[in-house]
């Protein structure tokens, strides 16, 4: 583990970029950049033109680590190199920023209100090709979509028993378990959650940090006992499909909680923009974000 990273996520102020889409929201990703599905005739063409927006945000100069403390990168982005470097080593070295890789492989089906990780059958490869290529931790999501106490609980266990092969592996697992904004039943979701969350905590090692990244709760400062815990490393949220503006105003009520932002982070960036254009909006968002990310 890189100690100078580790202290940069443990103290940094700023916030972390998921630049992490995958192949089932590639294309929902890329329409939003205006690049429609007749721009590609392929899953390799599509990964070409989503690397493409990635590395026009990585390269941006309103893209550095004065006030992104880290990104999230999807698997093909961590293989892949940025200005002919391989693309976490550019993160780290040219901006600053502490590089990470999502490693779930997507959703099962819905049982018990919830969608647990699908199995993550090719962890141990993957881990060790993130170690190789430098990246400092992981990332990985469920779903929680009604307050189903056995549900909750199974999507908690998962998350940190997949954590402890993370950890063991010398990186550092951000868990995921995010409860959708749509849920009827939110508030108790978070109830729920927060208090398996907290117990699942009691029987972590505490020595091997982790990190959450959670849906912007309902009730303002829920999760600042959970900040506020030794072993935590930080807790990052989600926009969870909020807009820009939305999501930084509830992110500024929750002291102690950084963005974790995706499509609020891209929010107005186009391939159609010119170069100044795209850094003037992208600079804007990064300006908004942080400002939410370092409320006291």
């Amino acid at each position: 583990m890189n100690m100078e990273q580790l202290e940069r996520m443990r103290t940094g102020q700023g916030f972390v970029a998921a630049l992490d889409q995958s192949g089932g929201s590639t294309p929902k990703a890329l329409a939003l950049y205006g690049v429609g599905p007749e721009a590609y005739s392929s899953p390799e063409q599509m990964f070409d033109l989503v690397h493409e927006m990635r590395t026009r945000i990585m390269t941006s100069p309103s893209f550095d680590g004065a006030k992104v403390l880290a990104a999230i990168l999807f698997e093909q982005t961590m293989d892949r190199q940025v200005a002919g470097l391989d693309s976490g080593d550019y993160l780290w070295e040219r901006k600053g920023i502490v590089p990470i890789v999502k490693v779930d492989q997507g959703l099962a089906a819905e049982a018990e209100g919830v969608q647990l990780m699908k199995p993550l059958t090719g962890l141990d490869a993957l881990l060790a090709r993130a170690v190789a290529k430098r990246m400092f931790g992981t990332k990985m999501r469920s779903v929680i979509n009604a307050a189903d106490p056995v549900g909750v609980k199974a999507v908690v266990a998962q998350q940190f028993a997949e954590g402890a092969r993370i950890a063991a592996a010398g990186l550092v697992p951000i868990l995921e378990p995010e409860v959708t904004i749509t849920a009827p039943d939110r508030a108790s979701c978070e109830d729920l959650l927060k208090a398996e969350l907290f117990a699942a905590l009691d029987a972590w090692p505490a020595d091997r940090p982790l990190m959450f990244k959670l849906t912007i709760p309902v009730v303002d400062g829920f999760y600042s006992d959970l900040v506020a815990h030794p072993t935590v490393l930080r807790v990052v949220a989600l926009s969870g499909g909020f807009s820009q503006a939305d999501a930084v105003a509830r992110l500024a009520r929750n002291p102690g909680l950084i963005a974790s932002f995706s499509r609020a982070l891209s929010e107005g960036l186009t391939a159609q923009l010119t170069n100044e254009a795209f850094d003037e909006t992208l600079g804007a968002s990064v300006d908004a974000i942080y400002a939410a990310s370092v409320t006291k």
